[in-house]
């Protein structure tokens, strides 16, 4: 370091990568993507729901070997998948990696010039943030880290209610059945 100049912040030696969780999938029905990832290729169905703030609808599984996918369809057509899915089609839509902090690997790609969004840490039952395609080698990568278990079975939710959509995540991002309207 030059004496007299601000010292530079050092870098985290490196992301904090634990896990590829899942690579998620855009489809406009998520019957389509359930007959192939769960019917024909085996996949257990993990759990899913509605995110009604995103607009998207997401169905999880787990096929055999471990692998999950997660397929994800809009529920109107201002959420950001419908855009993708009119621009692009079906097709990968993002790989999520789970971190040991959110935050420091935000700081390790953004010091290595990498263009991060979207970083939204609130919640601390799944904090994320995402590397622009354009920076991450044509993909977008979620970043995220979580004080949840994504690999255990929501617990009295079937495939049938997700794709009834009587199914929706909490702000703490549990999947549980909708109320009934009184």
């Amino acid at each position: 370091m030059i004496p007299g100049t601000p010292a530079t912040p050092a870098l985290p030696p490196d992301a904090g990568v634990l896990r590829m969780d899942h690579v998620a999938v855009a489809v406009a029905d998520p019957r389509e993507g359930a007959a192939l990832f769960g019917d024909t290729l085996g996949g257990r169905f993990l759990f899913g729901g509605d995110n009604d703030h995103q607009g998207i609808r997401v169905a999880q599984f787990v096929l055999p070997g471990g692998m999950k996918i997660e397929l994800i369809s809009p529920l109107r057509d201002d959420a950001p998948v419908a855009r993708f899915l009119e621009k692009r089609g079906p097709g990968v839509h993002h790989i999520t990696l789970v971190v040991a902090d959110v935050e420091v690997a935000v700081a390790r790609l953004e010091g290595h010039g990498y263009e991060v969004v979207d970083v939204d840490v609130r919640n601390p039952a799944w904090r994320e943030a995402f590397v622009r395609p354009r920076s991450g080698c044509g993909t977008l990568l979620q970043l995220a880290d979580t004080t949840l278990r994504w690999d255990e079975p929501a617990e009295g939710i079937t495939l049938e209610d997700v794709l009834a959509g009587r199914v929706v995540f909490t702000d703490d991002e549990r999947a549980v059945l909708r109320e009934a309207p009184s």
